[in-house]
């Protein structure tokens, strides 16, 4: 039998009712006769009051302990929905990551899936019920509960989906799939119907937060089709996969969407003496606290003192502040954080060789008076560095400049009325 994941986000089950209308939407689609296996995130703030418990009992925090208490709320919302489904007649089981076979790394808070033994959820499958997998987490090799890191739960999805050779893996969210720009922002901004994985990888990367990076990346990988669809609607979503069957495609434009992220800072790490190459003990450093970089520059090796600039997640600062600043006053140098800031982004395909797109980025920014620092380009994806407080005004230039709205949809080989006459 055809089997079908669908993964359901803390939003969607925030409210009893809300898990009534996804356990319903689950069996409409079991009673077609597919196996189905159903991922779920912690209900609405779940996490957010537990992490708030965990403060509020003391400031230490072990992290195995913190996992352990943040585990509750995905146990919580699989049991829900099981029992929801039984009293709707369709026969359902809630497992946990132990019990569905989900091994994990050892890092608490940030492991990686490392296997997945499809035997037990295969055998709730093959007795003709759907399966309810909590999300977000898996089992260590110590035999402890280590959660996944922002965006868990889809990875869980897709990892499933994987083993199991699902035909889909299907995210529920509350909005209608993946936008050309956040709406909650700029209400222009129109749903793609289709997206390759790797230019929604790098959407994700940019701060696009329907999908986190690590699920796209798996699902590419493994060739799982990931379909982002609205909780609360029959609205056909986004469909993310490498091919599309020949069907008209979105992403035929060079530039798709532009997103944003207002979670970064950025960070120099200088010292005088240039001959000192800091660059290894740098990536030592973030390494070591498994920080993500992007943006990297640093000084040639003629100068006279080392710069290295990068920027990194803005809640990642502290503890990466305190590593760097070790790594840089052994040499005489420092570390210099501004926290102020927001990154904007151009994504696409074929950007890098096409150069009139980054002249287009920087007109346009300039033209709307915003200041613009650290720039990065690659054939996917150009990013610059604005204040934080024009993030969303940088947002709209970009958007209107590569006509990504809803009105302002052209054919892939329109051009622009312009000197640069590139097409969109």
């Amino acid at each position: 039998m055809d089997v079908l994941v669908q993964k359901y986000g803390g939003t969607s089950l925030e409210t009893l009712d809300r898990v009534r209308n996804a356990a319903l939407r689950i069996a409409r689609e079991r009673r077609r006769g597919r196996s189905l296996v159903v991922v779920v995130s912690a209900r609405g703030s779940r996490t957010d009051d537990l992490l708030r418990l965990a403060v509020d009992i003391g400031p230490a925090c072990p992290s195995r302990e913190l996992d352990q208490l943040l585990a509750v709320g995905e146990s919580e919302s699989a049991a829900l929905m099981a029992l929801a489904l039984n009293g709707l007649g369709v026969p359902a089981i809630s497992l946990t990551a132990h019990q569905a076979g989900i091994r994990t790394t050892d890092r608490h808070g940030d492991a990686l899936i490392s296997r997945i033994g499809a035997a037990p959820v295969q055998a709730v499958l093959d007795e003709g019920k759907v399966a309810v997998v909590t999300g977000f987490q898996g089992v260590n090799h110590a035999g402890d509960i280590a959660t996944l890191g922002r965006g868990g739960s889809d990875t869980t999805a897709v990892a499933l989906a994987a083993r199991l050779r699902a035909s889909a893996c299907e995210i529920y969210t509350d909005v209608d799939g993946v936008f050309s720009a956040d709406p909650r922002i700029l209400p222009a901004a129109r749903c793609l119907p289709w997206i390759h994985p790797g230019v929604m990888a790098e959407m994700a990367f940019a701060g696009a937060r329907i999908l986190h990076t690590r699920c796209v990346e798996l699902a590419a990988m493994e060739g799982v089709e990931v379909r982002v669809r609205n909780a609360s609607s029959q609205a056909p979503g986004t469909t993310i996969v490498e091919r599309h069957d020949g069907r008209p495609l979105e992403t035929r434009r060079v530039v798709v969407a532009v997103t944003h992220d207002t979670d970064v800072a950025r960070v120099l790490v200088y010292c005088r003496n240039g001959r000192r190459d800091l660059a290894p003990d740098v990536f030592g450093a973030l390494a070591a606290q498994g920080t993500v970089v992007d943006l990297v520059a640093r000084s040639g090796p003629y100068e006279n003192e080392f710069r290295m600039g990068f920027t990194i997640r803005r809640s990642q600062a502290d503890p990466v502040r305190a590593a760097l600043h070790e790594v840089a006053v052994g040499f005489g140098g420092g570390v210099h954080f501004d926290e102020n800031v927001g990154k904007v982004s151009v994504v696409g395909m074929g950007l890098l060789s096409r150069p009139e797109y980054t002249a287009r980025l920087m007109a346009a920014l300039a033209a709307a008076e915003i200041p613009t620092s650290w720039i990065s380009t690659s054939q996917s994806r150009l990013s610059v560095i604005v204040p934080k407080e024009r993030t969303v005004d940088a947002v709209d230039a970009l958007h209107r400049e590569f006509r990504l709205g809803r009105h302002e949809q052209r054919s892939p080989d329109a051009t622009r009325t312009s000197s640069t006459s590139a097409p969109v």
